[in-house]
């Protein structure tokens, strides 16, 4: 064969799903080490370098996924609250329809519940919400629409039924269901000095157990 007759065999080409599928795979290894490195440097302080070598990822593979820093905390943040929403709906499950021992099965799902709501990532992201609300207009709504706000409505559910059922006396679900959240939280912020320090499992209980008991006394049916 002459050299002009030569031929090259031409690279596979990549099927597009297989593609679609590793973008995502990166884009997921990207927020993950984001959520990392947010939490633990804070907004002003990370650096999409930083976040980088976190991931494993040259710089510019960042900015073709997700953009510049701002871009990237809004994603870490909603994705959160996703993450956070899935945890909560799979904890919700657990509610009782029939409930034999109302306040136990109770004091079970909120347990479940404030477990979603005391890891380390999800403490230091609370406050990273909190510090830079001011600094990202929309975000903190965009954050309780994804999170906040489904675990109200599926949790509202679950107390009406539990009402039509006669277990509780609710004129409000949606409101009885942010009384509930409040309450079996209430004393956590300071008992961990917002998640800076541990709390033992029987301190926590007490606390969650204390909130359900004075739900039951407002929420319960008074015959």
């Amino acid at each position: 064969m002459s050299p002009a007759e030569t031929t090259t065999t031409p690279p596979a080409a990549v099927p597009p799903a297989a593609s679609a599928r590793g973008r995502i795979d990166k884009r997921r290894a990207i927020l993950a080490a984001a959520t990392k490195v947010f939490a633990r440097e804070g907004y002003a302080q990370a650096s999409v370098d930083m976040i980088a070598a976190e991931a494993g990822v040259a710089k510019p593979t960042i900015y073709n996924h997700l953009g510049g820093k701002e871009n990237l905390f809004r994603a870490v943040m909603e994705e959160a609250a996703r993450d956070s929403s899935e945890k909560v709906q799979a904890a919700l499950r657990s509610f009782p329809a029939d409930p034999g021992d109302l306040r136990a099965d109770l004091v079970a799902v909120a347990m479940r519940l404030v477990d979603c709501m005391i890891g380390e990532d999800a403490w230091a992201l609370q406050r990273l919400l909190y510090a830079e609300a001011g600094h990202f207009p929309g975000l903190y709504e965009s954050v309780l629409v994804t999170g906040a706000d489904r675990t109200a409505d599926a949790l509202a559910g679950r107390l009406a039924r539990l009402a039509n059922a006669g277990h509780l006396e609710i004129a409000d679900p949606v409101r009885a269901a942010a009384h509930f959240q409040a309450l079996i939280g209430s004393e956590i912020p300071s008992l961990t000095a917002l998640g800076s320090r541990p709390i033992d499992a029987s301190t926590l209980e007490r606390a969650v157990a204390a909130g359900v008991d004075t739900f039951l006394r407002a929420f319960r049916p008074s015959r």
